[in-house]
């Protein structure tokens, strides 16, 4: 392969611009293209990036590489700063530009490869290099990730508190960009703005049993607004166990426990009598307490009232942080599987408590159904995550409320080729 180089007039002290060269030969020596040792594209490209000593690139700009010549095209660019954070583009249909379409980081380092053809079908590769100037502004968004690495049911949502509001939808979009979370096995899944300062994150459905959850930030020196810069963020790993979901019917006072979707226990309860009924609906495993003092002072009853109360209770699990726990009521045995009586919480006797108490953890899934309470808040009182439908969880996504729901995991399996 031997490509003379023509020379071209450089038009900008900040841009790299050199022209396409003539080939002699299109092919490799089996006559194939593709067959052929990439030549170096140097002379068919141009991009927007400073590359003299010291000289650095204006991050809120976005990177542009061209071809600079009719005789050829580009037909791939990938750009990955020095941590390996890759920049998402664009490339025209024509081949003759590509674009970033995400923020640059400040202070980085960039290596771009590109990759293009000449008329003839010859491949030609160049890789290119610059620095990213520091940030101008003070201000740094800094995120933690909740929960703590650890290993938790298929309900638990992954939770990013943000040190300052973020209002702004485009700027909303910039910091979930940057919060990856990768499954193995793959799941689709979205994030969805609580409030200015947090985010949840959670898939379509619960999250496969023995997974492995990888929650990150790639915000760090990225733009977000005006004088606000992205911040550093610890990663957490996460792990599911077995698929446990508990299913608490309030009409007949029984609650059923499946273990991977197999019935494992059958239990009578007692739950929230008229004027204390159980919330409905999904909720989380908060925490697991062996032991707690309940007044009924901390629910709004007044001290002395008929209703009043103040127990010692044992192998409480906490569904709200208002106080729902299913735990061990002894005082209640004859009621159970009969007669709703609690203020709220479902009671069982201390021996199937302590099963309870026993079998389930954190972030496994506690469904209520049939109940005439309202229905468990989705944010704010623990994890009611799951009480919104997969289309309004989405609305509350910066990047992907106006999207088509994209294909399930099991759906793209179906669709991906397969070898013959």
């Amino acid at each position: 392969m031997n490509h003379t180089p023509r020379t071209r007039t450089v038009v900008s002290c900040t841009m790299l611009v050199i022209t396409f060269g003539i080939s002699t030969s299109a092919c490799g020596s089996d006559g194939n293209p593709l067959a052929a040792t990439p030549y170096d594209a140097a002379d068919q490209i141009a991009f927007n990036a400073p590359t003299g000593d010291g000289k650095k690139a204006d991050p809120d700009k976005p990177l542009e590489v061209t071809a600079e010549d009719d005789d050829g095209r580009i037909t791939d660019v990938t750009a990955t700063d020095a941590t390996g954070r890759f920049v998402a583009g664009e490339l025209s249909a024509d081949g003759t530009r590509w674009h970033s379409t995400s923020a640059l980081a400040a202070n980085a380092h960039y290596t771009v490869r590109v990759s293009t053809e000449d008329d003839d079908g010859a491949p030609g590769r160049k890789v290119l290099a610059f620095d990213t100037s520091k940030p101008l502004g003070k201000k740094r968004l800094n995120v933690t990730f909740g929960p703590k690495s650890g290993t938790y049911g298929v309900g638990q949502p992954i939770t990013a508190k943000l040190d300052k509001p973020v209002k702004d939808r485009a700027q909303r979009a910039v910091v979930e960009r940057a919060l990856r979370v990768d499954a193995t096995p793959a799941v689709q899944g979205a994030w969805h703005w609580v409030d200015d300062k947090e985010l949840h994150y959670r898939p379509k459905e619960y999250w496969p049993s023995h997974a492995t959850v990888q929650v990150r930030s790639e915000l760090e020196g990225v733009k977000i607004g005006d004088r606000l810069w992205g911040g550093k963020a610890k990663p957490v790993k996460l792990t599911t166990g077995d698929r446990i979901i508990a299913v608490t019917d309030a009409s007949t006072h029984s609650m059923t426990v499946y273990k991977n979707d197999q019935v494992i226990k059958e239990l009578p309860v007692t739950t929230g009598k008229p004027g204390f009924d159980t919330r409905n609906g999904v909720k989380v495993v908060l925490a697991k307490e062996y032991f707690v003092r309940m007044r009924g002072t901390s629910i709004g009853i007044a001290e002395g009232s008929s209703e009043s109360y103040d127990l010692p209770v044992y192998y409480a699990t906490r569904l709200t942080w208002s106080g729902e726990y299913v735990h061990a009521a002894p005082w209640s045995v004859g009621s159970q599987g009969y007669a709703n009586v609690s203020h709220g919480c479902t009671g069982m006797s201390t021996d199937n408590a302590e099963w309870f108490f026993e079998t389930v953890h954190e972030g496994d899934v506690v469904k209520v159904v049939n109940s005439d309470g309202k229905t468990m808040e989705s944010f704010g009182n623990g994890f009611g995550d799951w009480n919104l439908d997969w289309k309004k969880w989405r609305e509350g996504s910066a990047l992907v409320a106006a999207l088509p729901d994209a294909p399930s995991a099991a759906q793209q399996a179906r669709l991906r080729p397969q070898s013959v």
